[in-house]
């Protein structure tokens, strides 16, 4: 019995959609929901339904009696979510879950001083209690998502003809995240992958300036990239009456970005999915084609 957490999430979604595919029966997934409403397609789908909550520990021992494989999904409660994760990984002990698949985060500087740190210091704790638990396991070091990008490069970058992020010459290699959920669902659905960590990256990464000329040629437009300190760009989300947690968090990807944080090249998606992942170049392409 496979169980996946944050199952009515897009990466819950597209998981359970690949298992199928791959052959796993319906009625041998689990998808774990906060509200049984939400899940009306999951039911159609013949999909099991288990109802809990990060925040409550009974729910989850409840929810995966008889799983023997979990697809713990980082749940988007940054504050709290370090507590939910121990409250997972403390409850799939408990009732003998036999692995425990995670998605973290890509990175390069694990102390205080990343840039990242605000979602960081929760994925390396959970990396942590998830090892110390003894139950075995497969982490995923996910990098930014690509179909996050456009977010980064400004939705309306062909009429202001302007990359403005605080990325400097940093580079990166973004994965879509359907891509990345059918790589979770193989592990999921083969051997040998107990106890690993897995880079999924792209095979190329690209600079914001590299960006910047796939669009203009694509588009016809002449984009400009240019890069503001954190500050600058900080008030000027800020001025787009944009939350300060959506500020901090994408002021600090930016930044992390150009710390070349993110700038890792690896084949380890590739292998798993046995072909390259979608380039960031050609979905660029894809994107903003004239």
């Amino acid at each position: 019995m496979i169980l996946i957490t944050g199952a009515t999430g897009n990466f819950g979604k597209a998981t359970i959609n690949f298992l199928l595919e791959k052959g796993t029966p319906s009625n041998e997934i689990v998808a774990l929901v906060r509200n049984e409403a939400s899940a009306t397609a999951l039911k159609e789908q013949g999909i099991k339904i288990a109802q809990g909550s990060y925040d409550d520990y009974a729910s989850l021992t409840k929810a995966f009696a008889g799983v023997d494989q979990l697809l713990l999904i980082s749940g988007n409660d940054i504050e709290n979510r370090l507590q939910q994760h121990i409250n997972v990984i403390k409850a799939a002990k408990e009732v003998g879950v036999k692995q425990i698949v995670y998605t973290s985060f890509q990175r390069k500087n694990e102390t205080p001083s990343s840039p990242l740190w605000v979602v960081a210091d929760s994925h390396l704790q959970t990396e942590k209690a998830i090892k110390e638990s003894g139950i075995p396991y497969t982490i995923l070091k996910n990098n930014l998502y690509l179909d996050f990008l456009p977010g980064f490069i400004g939705e309306q970058v062909l009429e202001n003809k302007t990359i403005y992020v605080p990325a400097e010459n940093g580079k990166i290699s973004a994965v879509l995240r359907a891509e990345m959920a059918e790589a979770a669902a193989t592990i999921l659905v083969t051997k040998g992958h107990e106890n690993k960590e897995y880079d999924f990256t792209n095979t190329e990464a690209l600079s914001y300036n590299e960006i910047a000329k796939i669009i203009s040629d694509v588009s016809g437009k002449s984009i400009a990239y240019v890069s503001p300190s954190a500050e600058e760009y900080q008030t000027t989300l800020k001025g787009f009456g944009l939350p300060d947690e959506v500020v901090g968090v994408f002021s600090s990807f930016a930044v992390g970005q150009a710390e070349s944080e993110l700038d890792k090249e690896s084949t380890d998606l590739e292998k798993i999915l046995q072909r390259k992942p979608v380039s960031v170049r050609s979905f660029l392409e894809k994107t903003y084609a004239s």
